[in-house]
């Protein structure tokens, strides 16, 4: 493991370092440094630390370990282009796991990231005590996206696959423009009346996050995003481990009837639904914090949560 590195800027736990995956491919893990119960955060498809404000602070009470996806954020891409879906995912959370020495700890996911999480507790059930999934569903994510609007699930996939497959042909076009957006408050305020985002808590650190985000390739990240719609829907009746689901109400990403339906069907699971979007980790860091450390010591009245 290469020696810690701090990040910049205002941060002052979060430490980068590098972890070679299964298959050879050399990631940019990172590490809250914080005190607390540990947990796996699998994080939405290209997306940082700066995503959860609330984790970043070294009062939060909860040990986060991480990496960044496959291409984005300092991590290689692998020398197979495509091995990029949920399964490369899960290879890369064990090998984060291995790396830091951690047995048996519950995940955290948000988004894309939920589909990881539970793939990963399916695959390797022994190293996951627990699930905390943040607007995302566990498989054919495609068909939950534009909930909202009450279409068809075949019809959404339809329009939100191949919306992905044009934003992949665009992106070598896109790239350059995106690279050059002036990404400040002023613009997080914009967004946050978009509809796709609503008011978030900290709009510099939004703003943050929303940077390190454009600096992945467009077609690069919607190329791994038509990987990811490649996974199917996780059996949950053979997951045995409990779970909690919070859901945004006006979630354009990911639905909250396909949320719901998810948590009625295992047999140990909460489900929450708040007001806001896709991005509750921003617009409502305190909330979704609160109900993480409750769920931790949920879990802590049953085994310990972390290694």
């Amino acid at each position: 493991m290469a020696a810690p590195e701090a990040a910049p800027g205002a941060a002052p736990g979060l430490r980068f370092h590098d972890v070679v995956s299964a298959d050879g491919t050399r990631l940019r893990a990172w590490d809250n440094g914080a005190e607390g119960p540990t947990v796996l955060l699998c994080n939405g498809l290209g997306t940082n630390p700066w995503a959860w404000p609330a984790l970043l602070d070294p009062a939060c009470g909860v040990h986060v370990v991480s990496w960044q996806h496959r291409g984005t954020g300092g991590s290689e891409r692998p020398a197979d282009p495509d091995h990029t879906g949920i399964d490369a995912f899960v290879e890369d959370a064990v090998a984060v796991l291995d790396d830091a020495g951690l047995d048996r700890v519950p995940a955290v996911g948000w988004s894309m990231g939920v589909n990881t999480a539970f793939e990963l507790a399916l695959l390797h059930p022994d190293r996951v005590s627990g699930l905390f999934a943040v607007a995302g569903v566990p498989g054919r994510t495609f068909g939950s996206m534009l909930g909202p609007l009450g279409l068809p699930r075949l019809l959404n996939e339809a329009v939100t696959v191949n919306a992905a497959r044009l934003a992949r042909r665009a992106g070598p076009v896109l790239n350059p423009v995106a690279r050059r957006l002036p990404v400040g408050p002023r613009a997080i305020a914009a967004l946050s009346h978009s509809g796709f985002m609503l008011p978030v808590a900290d709009a510099e650190v939004a703003a943050r996050a929303v940077q390190e985000f454009l600096t992945t390739p467009l077609d690069w990240y919607f190329h791994m995003a038509l990987r990811t719609h490649q996974h199917d829907r996780v059996p949950l009746s053979r997951l045995d481990v409990p779970a909690a689901f919070v859901a945004g109400r006006w979630d354009l990403l990911a639905g909250t009837r396909d949320m719901r339906t998810a948590a009625e069907r295992m047999r140990d699971a909460e489900y929450v639904e708040l007001r806001g979007s896709h991005f509750l980790p921003l617009e409502q860091p305190g909330e979704v914090h609160t109900r993480l450390l409750a769920f931790l010591a949920r879990l802590d009245g049953n085994e310990e949560p972390g290694a």
